[in-house]
């Protein structure tokens, strides 16, 4: 009788392995299948469905605006080539040096992305120094305050960015289709950049002061910019921060935007071809759809209508609001062909990359690279990101309602 019950047991649980291994073999050849980006989506089905309202034709190729993709593209390939020769880890390892206080470490790591992002783009800054700021905090034994300082390294990413033509894409966008000049644009949002480097350094004070001594010396910690001695590394970076002078002339209308596409197309594509293949031509993409979409709905009159009501007069209000359900990208992309006021319209997509999760999609980045880390922290970040996010908000709205009167 238990020979009878031990062979019946048997191959059922055999097969119940089997059958368990399977699943396992489905779900990781899933796992791998790649994943599709959500924005992208978005972007290409209501640049479908616009479609069906308004035909296509050759008059499509109109809507897209060839010199802010051609620019973002050289930069993104640029900035990804400093990247990938560890430029930005070694500038920061020669900062952190200097540090002895906890709040000075904090203040460094924090304004890193604030001035990075000026010239780097919020994302590239994120990506490069949130994994640092985690070695950094762990070699340390202060990640007690890992949440916080991320938190801030985003909204620093965010708000730094703001500030230049090449900080976000939505700047380079409408850098490009209001033609003003480079100072005219910079003084717009100064006063906002300002207001917010204020509070970063009171919110970092706050929560970051410690009287005791600190180590940021570690193996770890110095072996994140080995190699940076050789002269073919060297002369690899000598050739990208050249292009980037290059593409400051090409953002500032001195240089043709397709000379500066072509050269850095041909240059990078000689010495350094892979780095070609690190662009964001998800973002690219995105940017497209999104062009065909708002071109769509600027020739169906009633829509139109719409959204030039609903703008008039209210362009920063609308910014911050649409930014905080479909990002500030998309939102500066779906506005700005509808706006009177461009000047509300760049405040109010800059300070609506404030508040929610998705504002900015750059927020995104910091928010995985900590859940990555502590698979449990996502509560934790979401709270401590949307106190501070929230924060900071309803102080850049009020300096807009002080300096212009009006939300």
């Amino acid at each position: 009788m238990k020979s009878m019950t031990k062979t019946n047991i048997i191959p059922q649980t055999s097969k119940f392995s089997t059958s368990k291994s399977k699943f396992s073999t489905s779900k990781t050849k899933l796992s791998k299948l790649p994943k599709i980006d959500i924005v992208l989506s978005v972007a290409w089905s209501l640049a479908i469905i616009s479609a069906f309202f308004v035909h296509p034709s050759i008059e499509y190729i109109d809507y897209i605006d060839f010199r802010s993709l051609g620019i973002l593209w050289g930069l993104m390939v640029i900035i990804q080539g400093l990247r990938y020769h560890h430029i930005f880890e070694a500038i920061a390892k020669v900062l952190l040096e200097k540090v002895s206080k906890q709040w000075q470490l904090v203040m460094v790591l924090v304004f890193m992305c604030f001035l990075g992002s000026m010239v780097i783009t919020n994302d590239v800054a994120l990506i490069t120094f949130v994994p640092f700021t985690i070695m950094i905090l762990k070699s340390c034994n202060k990640e007690k305050i890992m949440a916080p300082v991320i938190v801030m390294q985003t909204i620093a990413a965010n708000l730094g960015s703001m500030l230049t033509p090449i900080g976000n894409p939505q700047n380079l966008y409408m850098y490009g289709i209001t033609k003003m000049n480079f100072l005219g644009f910079v003084g717009i949002l100064f006063p906002y950049t300002i207001i917010s480097a204020i509070m970063i350094i009171v919110a970092i004070f706050i929560f970051a002061y410690d009287k005791e001594e600190l180590d940021t010396s570690s193996a770890e910690f110095a072996a994140e910019s080995e190699g940076q001695n050789n002269i073919v590394q060297k002369v690899k970076i000598i050739m990208y921060i050249t292009l980037f002078l290059v593409a400051i002339l090409a953002v500032l209308r001195v240089v043709p935007w397709y000379v500066f596409a072509i050269t850095v197309l041909a240059v990078v594509g000689i010495f350094e071809r892979k780095i070609l293949l690190k662009a964001d031509y998800i973002l690219i993409f995105t940017f497209v759809g999104f062009f065909v979409f708002t071109g769509n709905m600027g020739k169906i009159t009633m829509i139109r209508s719409f959204l030039e009501g609903i703008l008039k007069t209210h362009e920063f209000a609308v910014g911050v609001i649409t930014s905080q359900f479909i990002s500030n990208v998309p939102a500066t992309l779906m506005l700005s062909g509808f706006a009177n006021n461009y000047k509300q319209l760049l405040i109010g997509v800059n300070v609506g990359g404030l508040g929610t999760l998705i504002a900015s999609m750059a927020s995104l980045i910091s928010y995985k690279a900590y859940v990555k880390e502590y698979e449990n922290g996502g509560g934790k970040f979401i709270k401590t990101f949307t106190i501070f996010n929230v924060i900071f908000l309803m102080v850049l709205i009020g300096a807009n309602v002080f300096l212009y009167g009006r939300i």
